[in-house]
């Protein structure tokens, strides 16, 4: 089993390699995805904890460390982080519930 530090290193690797195949691409995903973590009307850490509840939900163990690790960046608390991604599980039953397993490993490597 991956640790999260490592499924961020894929993230990134993956990036990286998909810069190369598909440079158009990604540079327009990435300036999208920087237009949309811009801080507006919600700070950085609600979008944080929004973004667990939607890692759950589309079930990425990658997307979870990574929103887990914005999360404890923008300076959430375990039970806040446990509070958005059961927010999952009431929209998305059982299956979300199964995603607080890398939730919880995540808050365990990130949150020390």
């Amino acid at each position: 089993m991956k640790t999260n530090g490592e499924k961020l290193t894929e993230i990134n690797e993956l990036i990286a390699r998909l810069g190369k195949d598909v440079p158009a691409e990604i540079e327009a995903f990435m300036k999208f995805a920087q237009l949309t973590e811009k801080t507006n009307v919600l700070n950085a850490k609600n979008k944080a904890l929004i973004n667990i509840a939607l890692a759950i939900s589309a079930q990425c163990e990658w997307c979870i460390a990574l929103h887990v690790k914005d999360a404890v960046k923008a300076g959430a608390i375990k039970t806040e982080i446990i509070e958005a991604a059961m927010q999952a599980v009431l929209m998305h039953g059982g299956p979300a519930l199964m995603y607080m397993i890398p939730v919880e490993n995540a808050i365990d490597e990130f949150l020390q």
